[in-house]
Protein backbone atom coordinates (compact mmCIF):
# COMPACT_ATOMS: atom_id res chain seq x y z
CA UNK A 1 0.00 0.00 0.00
CA UNK A 2 1.14 3.44 -1.09
CA UNK A 3 2.00 6.08 1.41
CA UNK A 4 -0.22 9.24 1.05
CA UNK A 5 0.71 13.04 0.23
CA UNK A 6 -1.40 15.66 1.02
CA UNK A 7 -0.21 19.47 -1.20
CA UNK A 8 -1.79 22.87 -1.89
CA UNK A 9 -0.89 25.26 -4.00
CA UNK A 10 0.40 22.19 -6.32
CA UNK A 11 -0.76 23.73 -9.86
CA UNK A 12 2.56 25.48 -10.42
CA UNK A 13 6.17 25.91 -8.48
CA UNK A 14 7.07 24.28 -5.84
CA UNK A 15 3.78 22.02 -5.09
CA UNK A 16 3.78 20.76 -8.60
CA UNK A 17 7.62 19.87 -8.49
CA UNK A 18 6.92 18.56 -4.86
CA UNK A 19 3.99 16.13 -6.18
CA UNK A 20 6.20 14.71 -9.37
CA UNK A 21 9.54 14.13 -6.77
CA UNK A 22 6.56 12.53 -4.22
CA UNK A 23 4.82 10.24 -6.90
CA UNK A 24 8.46 9.13 -8.25
CA UNK A 25 9.15 8.48 -5.01
CA UNK A 26 6.00 5.91 -4.33
CA UNK A 27 3.05 8.16 -3.11
CA UNK A 28 -0.22 8.54 -4.10
CA UNK A 29 -1.33 11.99 -3.97
CA UNK A 30 -3.61 14.16 -2.78
CA UNK A 31 -3.50 17.57 -4.59
CA UNK A 32 -5.16 20.84 -3.72
CA UNK A 33 -5.26 23.72 -5.76
CA UNK A 34 -7.70 26.72 -7.24
CA UNK A 35 -6.90 25.66 -10.99
CA UNK A 36 -7.71 22.04 -11.36
CA UNK A 37 -8.16 22.14 -14.47
CA UNK A 38 -4.69 22.78 -15.28
CA UNK A 39 -3.98 19.81 -12.52
CA UNK A 40 -5.93 17.39 -14.07
CA UNK A 41 -3.53 18.40 -17.47
CA UNK A 42 -0.66 18.08 -15.26
CA UNK A 43 -1.56 14.70 -14.47
CA UNK A 44 -2.53 13.50 -18.20
CA UNK A 45 0.61 14.85 -19.14
CA UNK A 46 2.82 13.65 -16.73
CA UNK A 47 0.66 9.97 -17.17
CA UNK A 48 0.11 9.86 -13.37
CA UNK A 49 -1.97 6.62 -12.42
CA UNK A 50 -5.61 7.62 -12.17
CA UNK A 51 -5.74 5.16 -9.21
CA UNK A 52 -3.18 7.18 -7.24
CA UNK A 53 -4.22 10.69 -7.25
CA UNK A 54 -6.83 12.68 -6.82
CA UNK A 55 -7.59 16.64 -7.42
CA UNK A 56 -9.73 18.74 -4.58
CA UNK A 57 -10.44 22.29 -5.73
CA UNK A 58 -10.27 24.77 -2.41
CA UNK A 59 -9.16 28.06 -1.90
CA UNK A 60 -6.81 28.10 0.46
CA UNK A 61 -7.67 31.58 1.56
CA UNK A 62 -11.19 30.51 2.58
CA UNK A 63 -11.08 28.48 5.63
CA UNK A 64 -14.15 26.67 5.40
CA UNK A 65 -13.09 25.82 1.32
CA UNK A 66 -9.64 24.45 2.93
CA UNK A 67 -10.98 22.44 5.65
CA UNK A 68 -13.64 20.78 3.78
CA UNK A 69 -10.69 19.39 0.99
CA UNK A 70 -8.92 17.87 3.90
CA UNK A 71 -11.96 15.83 5.20
CA UNK A 72 -13.05 14.97 1.87
CA UNK A 73 -8.99 13.63 1.44
CA UNK A 74 -9.58 11.66 4.46
CA UNK A 75 -13.09 10.39 4.11
CA UNK A 76 -11.78 8.90 0.35
CA UNK A 77 -7.90 8.35 0.62
CA UNK A 78 -7.51 8.04 4.13
CA UNK A 79 -4.85 9.84 6.64
CA UNK A 80 -1.73 10.82 4.72
CA UNK A 81 1.62 9.96 5.58
CA UNK A 82 2.50 13.68 5.37
CA UNK A 83 0.60 17.03 4.73
CA UNK A 84 2.88 19.79 2.72
CA UNK A 85 1.65 23.16 3.30
CA UNK A 86 3.01 24.78 0.11
CA UNK A 87 0.58 27.25 -0.81
CA UNK A 88 1.49 30.85 -0.66
CA UNK A 89 1.28 34.00 -2.24
CA UNK A 90 4.25 37.07 -2.51
CA UNK A 91 3.49 40.65 -3.18
CA UNK A 92 5.03 43.97 -2.87
CA UNK A 93 3.22 46.03 -0.60
CA UNK A 94 3.65 49.97 0.81
CA UNK A 95 2.19 51.07 4.10
CA UNK A 96 1.68 54.40 2.59
CA UNK A 97 -0.74 53.03 0.34
CA UNK A 98 -4.33 52.27 1.72
CA UNK A 99 -4.65 49.25 -0.81
CA UNK A 100 -1.72 48.02 -0.10
CA UNK A 101 -3.13 46.87 3.91
CA UNK A 102 -6.01 44.43 1.95
CA UNK A 103 -2.87 42.94 0.21
CA UNK A 104 -1.41 42.46 3.39
CA UNK A 105 -4.63 41.48 5.16
CA UNK A 106 -5.37 38.59 1.97
CA UNK A 107 -1.39 37.73 1.99
CA UNK A 108 -1.64 36.71 5.90
CA UNK A 109 -5.14 35.46 5.08
CA UNK A 110 -3.34 32.55 2.66
CA UNK A 111 0.06 32.31 4.28
CA UNK A 112 -0.83 31.92 7.41
CA UNK A 113 -4.49 31.25 8.33
CA UNK A 114 -4.44 29.17 5.41
CA UNK A 115 -1.73 27.10 6.55
CA UNK A 116 -2.89 26.49 10.18
CA UNK A 117 -6.49 25.58 8.47
CA UNK A 118 -4.31 22.64 6.15
CA UNK A 119 -3.07 21.37 9.05
CA UNK A 120 -6.26 21.70 11.41
CA UNK A 121 -7.88 18.54 9.71
CA UNK A 122 -5.05 16.14 10.30
CA UNK A 123 -3.80 16.99 13.31
CA UNK A 124 -6.08 14.78 15.64
CA UNK A 125 -6.52 11.87 12.98
CA UNK A 126 -2.46 11.98 12.77
CA UNK A 127 -2.12 11.79 17.00
CA UNK A 128 -4.30 8.94 17.49
CA UNK A 129 -2.69 6.98 14.51
CA UNK A 130 0.89 8.31 16.41
CA UNK A 131 2.28 9.20 12.97
CA UNK A 132 2.72 11.90 10.43
CA UNK A 133 4.84 14.97 8.95
CA UNK A 134 3.20 18.38 8.85
CA UNK A 135 5.47 20.34 6.45
CA UNK A 136 5.39 24.33 6.59
CA UNK A 137 6.72 26.20 3.63
CA UNK A 138 8.12 29.05 5.37
CA UNK A 139 10.85 31.24 3.67
CA UNK A 140 14.54 33.03 3.61
CA UNK A 141 12.53 36.26 3.83
CA UNK A 142 10.80 35.60 7.24
CA UNK A 143 14.37 35.96 8.74
CA UNK A 144 14.81 39.54 8.14
CA UNK A 145 12.72 41.93 6.56
CA UNK A 146 13.10 43.39 3.07
CA UNK A 147 12.08 47.12 2.11
CA UNK A 148 9.26 46.55 0.12
CA UNK A 149 8.56 42.99 1.32
CA UNK A 150 6.43 43.99 4.51
CA UNK A 151 4.01 41.27 4.18
CA UNK A 152 5.55 38.61 2.61
CA UNK A 153 8.10 38.55 5.22
CA UNK A 154 6.30 38.97 7.80
CA UNK A 155 3.69 36.29 7.23
CA UNK A 156 6.95 34.12 6.79
CA UNK A 157 8.37 34.97 9.95
CA UNK A 158 4.93 33.94 10.89
CA UNK A 159 4.86 30.52 9.31
CA UNK A 160 8.57 29.89 10.87
CA UNK A 161 7.46 30.64 14.41
CA UNK A 162 4.00 29.10 13.86
CA UNK A 163 5.49 26.21 13.33
CA UNK A 164 7.79 25.88 16.35
CA UNK A 165 4.75 26.23 18.13
CA UNK A 166 2.62 23.78 16.59
CA UNK A 167 6.37 21.26 17.19
CA UNK A 168 5.92 21.68 20.44
CA UNK A 169 2.23 21.03 20.83
CA UNK A 170 2.89 17.72 19.39
CA UNK A 171 5.98 16.75 21.08
CA UNK A 172 5.74 13.12 21.97
CA UNK A 173 2.80 12.31 19.29
CA UNK A 174 4.89 10.56 16.83
CA UNK A 175 3.70 13.65 14.44
CA UNK A 176 6.72 15.42 13.34
CA UNK A 177 6.52 19.03 11.96
CA UNK A 178 8.85 20.23 9.59
CA UNK A 179 9.77 23.85 8.51
CA UNK A 180 11.14 24.62 5.83
CA UNK A 181 12.65 27.54 3.99
CA UNK A 182 13.14 27.93 0.33
CA UNK A 183 15.72 30.08 -1.06
CA UNK A 184 15.25 31.42 -4.75
CA UNK A 185 13.50 28.76 -6.51
CA UNK A 186 12.91 29.28 -10.16
CA UNK A 187 9.11 29.54 -10.74
CA UNK A 188 6.66 31.71 -11.62
CA UNK A 189 6.63 33.44 -8.85
CA UNK A 190 10.26 34.44 -8.31
CA UNK A 191 10.56 35.12 -12.30
CA UNK A 192 8.98 38.38 -11.48
CA UNK A 193 11.37 39.75 -9.00
CA UNK A 194 13.77 42.73 -10.43
CA UNK A 195 16.76 41.96 -8.00
CA UNK A 196 19.51 39.23 -8.18
CA UNK A 197 19.09 35.89 -6.79
CA UNK A 198 21.93 34.29 -5.70
CA UNK A 199 21.89 30.61 -5.23
CA UNK A 200 18.82 30.51 -7.40
CA UNK A 201 17.47 26.84 -7.51
CA UNK A 202 15.38 24.65 -10.15
CA UNK A 203 12.29 24.03 -8.60
CA UNK A 204 12.62 20.02 -9.18
CA UNK A 205 16.11 20.39 -7.29
CA UNK A 206 14.56 21.52 -4.70
CA UNK A 207 11.67 18.98 -4.46
CA UNK A 208 14.29 16.20 -4.33
CA UNK A 209 16.22 17.93 -1.25
CA UNK A 210 13.07 18.92 0.33
CA UNK A 211 11.52 15.30 -0.16
CA UNK A 212 15.00 14.13 1.61
CA UNK A 213 13.95 16.89 4.69
CA UNK A 214 11.20 15.81 5.28
CA UNK A 215 11.35 11.64 5.37
CA UNK A 216 14.27 12.17 7.41
CA UNK A 217 12.21 14.63 10.23
CA UNK A 218 14.33 17.23 10.39
CA UNK A 219 12.73 20.27 12.35
CA UNK A 220 13.80 23.02 10.21
CA UNK A 221 15.98 23.28 6.86
CA UNK A 222 16.51 26.05 4.78
CA UNK A 223 17.02 24.79 0.90
CA UNK A 224 19.95 25.53 -0.50
CA UNK A 225 22.26 25.23 2.60
CA UNK A 226 23.78 28.27 0.80
CA UNK A 227 21.12 30.35 1.52
CA UNK A 228 21.07 29.57 4.99
CA UNK A 229 24.08 30.63 5.56
CA UNK A 230 23.92 33.77 4.13
CA UNK A 231 20.43 34.26 6.06
CA UNK A 232 22.33 33.51 9.86
CA UNK A 233 24.97 35.85 8.28
CA UNK A 234 22.29 38.67 8.01
CA UNK A 235 20.59 37.97 10.81
CA UNK A 236 23.75 38.45 12.86
CA UNK A 237 24.32 41.85 10.88
CA UNK A 238 23.80 45.17 13.29
CA UNK A 239 20.56 47.08 12.34
CA UNK A 240 22.23 49.92 10.79
CA UNK A 241 24.51 47.85 9.05
CA UNK A 242 21.97 45.60 7.71
CA UNK A 243 19.55 48.89 6.56
CA UNK A 244 22.55 50.73 4.69
CA UNK A 245 23.25 47.10 2.99
CA UNK A 246 19.65 47.01 1.21
CA UNK A 247 19.49 51.09 0.66
CA UNK A 248 18.37 51.28 -3.34
CA UNK A 249 17.20 47.52 -3.36
CA UNK A 250 14.43 47.00 -5.81
CA UNK A 251 10.99 46.19 -4.44
CA UNK A 252 9.23 43.60 -4.98
CA UNK A 253 6.57 44.34 -7.76
CA UNK A 254 2.74 45.64 -6.22
CA UNK A 255 -0.14 44.64 -7.79
CA UNK A 256 -1.32 47.33 -10.79
CA UNK A 257 -4.41 49.30 -9.64
CA UNK A 258 -6.96 50.08 -11.94
CA UNK A 259 -7.72 53.76 -12.32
Amino acid sequence: MHKLVFITGASSGIGQALAWCFYQAGYDLALVARRVGEMQQWADTRQIDGARFRLYAADVADVESIVAAGQSCLALQGIPAVVVANAGISVGMDTAERDDLAVMARTFAVNNTGLAATFHPFVEPMRRRGSGRLVGIASVAGIRGLPGHGAYCASKAGVISYCESLRGELRGSGVRVVTLSPGYIDTPLTRQNRYAMPFLMAAPTFAEYALRAIESGVSYRVIPWQMGFVAKLLRLLPDSLFDRLLAGRPRKHREPRSS
